[in-house]
């Protein structure tokens, strides 16, 4: 059976991401979930291998999907934050010593006499190899959750975050605008000020410039996040209806209790002893918080303007996520050793076949997302074939 040559077309039509737009541009929660998934399979290993490929899959799909957006930017500090994570996790045990314990000796620090009321606490002394790949261990698997954030917040639009809040929690939404804006505006004023420092002949490191940028840093990221949620405030984001009174305790009572039982579950998933309850617990309370804010909703008079769609790429994303992150808490319940690799005695971390064939499933958004336009298809758009140019 042969293929028509306009068959052909609309297969490799419908394999490839089209560019994205206003209208098909993938709603803030697809991405949110999708790193959510992997931070929660980072959460459950301390194999470097596998949290290697975390991060690295995680920097492939920005690399593959971030826009120009000034807040896609702040991948980069993210990364810089957990490196000096691990490197803050390593100084810790350094100086002030390990519960592993240890026979391998890398070197011997001066011990500071401790008094009787500090049992149990250590300032220098012995430093031996456990310890250190410990260390190295813990503050890599914090990392990883760090870069898996700023994945998140490099791919998703805080504003578009905002147009899917649920209709009960309107009036915290100035809050949340601010806490949204203010990390990537951040970065967006920290790269604005060395590039001016840069073009006046001014040293852009150090101790001193870092002195003089982190104030107008601060203050600018700050301002513009206020600015931004003020007018939200004068526009009437956040007004709320007369609805009656038990209504409005039922649904507190609702969605309280159903964010201490997603609370609950989600930290039954996570530790290492609570994975017979924690999935029970986290389903009912997801339940409970959803009733709570459908009818929570209610309270809203807000009427909303372009909302976003979720289609079959925007569950692709969520769900590949939700892949990795089941896939790894199975490979814990069946093989916790290959997920924890042993410091005491030391051995080499070996990488586990379908745990890691699993955490690959995390770059289906590299594929199934739309792709961001170039800015040489905007110029094109603007401007014309010569706007670039012109322009």
């Amino acid at each position: 059976m042969t293929r028509s040559p306009g068959t052909a077309r609309l297969v490799r039509r419908a394999l490839h991401a089209p560019e994205a737009g206003r209208s098909n541009a993938l709603p803030a929660g697809a991405w949110w979930l999708w790193a959510l998934g992997l931070a929660t399979a980072a959460s459950r290993t301390t194999n470097p291998l596998l949290l290697g490929l975390l991060v690295g899959v995680a920097g492939y799909v920005v690399a593959a999907r971030r826009t120009d957006a000034p807040w896609a930017r702040s991948y980069g500090a993210f990364i810089k934050l957990g490196l000096f994570v691990v490197a803050l996790r390593l100084v810790f045990s350094v100086f002030l010593g390990s519960q592993i314990p240890g026979s391998h000796t890398v070197f011997t620090l001066p011990e500071v006499p401790m008094p009787d009321w500090a049992q149990g606490v250590r300032i220098g002394g012995r430093v031996t190899a456990e310890q250190l790949v410990f260390s190295l261990y813990d503050g890599m698997k914090l990392a990883t959750l760090l870069i898996c954030v700023g994945a998140a917040n490099s791919l998703a639009n805080p504003a578009r975050l905002l147009k899917s809040l649920p209709g009960a929690l309107y009036e915290v939404g100035v809050a949340v605008v601010v806490a949204m804006t203010f990390a990537p505006n951040m970065v967006a004023d920290v790269v604005r000020l060395r590039t001016a420092r840069r073009l006046r002949g001014r040293p852009t490191g150090g101790v001193k410039a870092v002195a003089q940028i982190g104030l107008p840093v601060l203050e600018g990221a700050l301002e513009r996040s206020v600015a931004v949620a003020a007018s939200m405030d004068a526009r009437g984001y956040g007004r709320t209806a007369q609805v009656p009174p038990a209504v409005r305790h039922t649904t507190n009572v609702l969605t309280l209790g159903g964010l201490l039982g997603v609370c609950a579950g989600t930290y039954g998933l996570l530790a290492a002893q609570g994975a017979v309850y924690g999935l029970p617990v986290l389903l009912a309370g997801l339940v409970a918080a959803m009733a709570g804010l459908r009818l929570g909703g209610r309270r809203s008079v807000r009427t909303r303007y372009r909302p976003d769609r979720w289609g079959v790429r925007a569950w692709l994303v969520a769900g590949s996520g939700a892949v990795v992150a089941a896939a790894m808490i199975g490979a814990g319940s069946v093989d916790p050793e290959a997920l924890h690799p042993g410091v005491v005695p030391l051995t080499a971390p070996v990488l586990p076949l379908w745990p890691a064939a699993a955490v690959l499933v995390g770059l289906v958004p590299a594929l199934a997302a739309p792709v961001p336009p170039s800015s040489r298809g905007r110029d094109f758009e603007e401007h014309g074939p010569r706007g670039k140019e012109q322009a």
